[in-house]
């Protein structure tokens, strides 16, 4: 097996294995795909992982960029240590609307908060009502806003705190230069911008699987 056909094959096997299946994130799947939402949720294996990586850092306060259907936001907010809250932020109306369904059927809507419009807009008002800072932020809204969203994320976190960003490999765009891919410039401008950023730290790991060739940057804020 080789290429996509191959990787899918391999998330597919290891996915049943290690991650099983999940009664309110199938029902976030197919509400989604029902209401005609595009089918870009992280995959089941990525979902683990950020839960996984969320619990091992202990995060209280998580801020979510790009909800989607709320698939993400469900694996992240059942990671949150007792007492934690969720926040996201959802361009779209009508996919806040299938999201908060969905995160109401998983019973995570005492601990979760969907908030509507702009997500640089919304990581401002965050900043303006002090509402900071953050234990994890992860990163997966518009791709060619991702540095604006990137200089915000270090106003919203704590040192030590960790920010995620998906989608920056692209399928290799990210590394070409001349790529007319708008997300894939301005990933690669994000990435310009951390390797310049004193606070941080980080590393990016190209995945292959059900969701194409793509990865995630993982930066740790290491404070001023």
């Amino acid at each position: 097996m080789e290429g996509y056909e191959g990787w899918a094959q391999v998330d597919e096997l290891t996915a049943g294995l290690l991650v099983g299946e999940d009664e309110a994130l199938a029902a976030a799947l197919a509400a989604s795909a029902q209401a005609g939402l595009p089918a870009i949720a992280v995959s089941p294996n990525q979902g683990k992982l950020l839960a996984m990586l969320a619990r091992l850092h202990g995060a209280r306060s998580i801020l979510e960029l790009g909800t989607l259907g709320g698939y993400s936001t469900i694996w992240l907010a059942r990671a949150l240590a007792p007492g934690g809250r969720l926040v996201t932020l959802e361009l779209q109306a009508d996919y806040a609307a299938v999201a908060s369904a969905n995160i109401e059927r998983a019973g995570l809507s005492d601990v979760v908060e969907v908030r509507v419009g702009p997500a640089g807009e919304g990581m401002r008002g965050l900043i303006d009502a002090g509402e900071g800072p953050f234990d994890l932020i992860f990163i997966d809204a518009d791709k060619q806003s991702t540095p604006e969203y990137f200089t915000l994320a270090l106003e919203l976190s704590r040192p030590g705190g960790i920010v995620v960003v998906d989608n920056v490999v692209r399928g290799g765009a990210v590394a070409d230069p001349d790529t007319e891919d708008a997300g894939a410039r301005g990933m690669r401008r994000f990435l310009e911008l951390a390797a310049r950023e004193p606070r941080v730290s980080g590393t990016t790991i190209q995945t292959v699987g059900a969701k194409g060739w793509d990865g995630f940057t993982f930066m740790v804020v290491e404070g001023e």
